[in-house]
């Protein structure tokens, strides 16, 4: 149970959180709300093409960081797991295939509501934002393992000495 609480239920909330961010509440239209004033108060007179680019910008990064995330998640908790002893690159593979099917089915979920737009552009863009999160998650954990191996390999020395 304690695994459960360490690895799993992170990455339950983060789906919950990105499902929650497909609703209407944080929508382009309800979003600009607040943004657009925010942006005038950090720079008056901003022009408007520009707040829209400002604002485009900020909702397709949102769907690069939010998958990374999931997708670090998920590899840990993939990992975590005794029974699923694969290969790194089995596990990266099957981390980057879960998020794929849950951004397009994030956006399927997006054409239920009327404020919201499907796109392909944007499971595209979720799934770059995987495949970032898993080089991070692989890239840390090699230099990890190798930090281990060295310090294991120098006490081996050091023990033969």
């Amino acid at each position: 149970m304690r695994r459960f609480f360490k690895y799993w239920l992170p990455l339950l909330v983060w789906v919950c959180v990105i499902f929650f961010g497909s609703t209407d509440v944080l929508s382009a239209e309800h979003t600009s709300r607040f943004m657009v004033p925010f942006l005038l108060w950090l720079k008056p007179g901003m022009a408007p093409d520009r707040i829209l680019f400002i604002l485009v910008v900020m909702r397709k990064s949102a769907h690069l960081s939010e998958y990374a995330i999931l997708a670090l998640l998920l590899w840990r908790a993939l990992r975590s797991t005794p029974t699923l002893r694969m290969k790194t690159p089995m596990l990266l593979g099957a981390a980057l295939l879960a998020c794929s099917v849950f951004a397009a089915s994030d956006e399927f979920h997006q054409s239920f509501v009327k404020s919201r737009t499907p796109s392909v552009r944007d499971v595209m863009l979720d799934v770059m934002g995987a495949v970032f999160g898993l080089l991070i998650g692989a890239t840390s954990a090699h230099t990890h393992s190798k930090k281990v191996r060295d310090t294991a390999q120098s006490q081996f020395v050091d023990a033969r000495l």
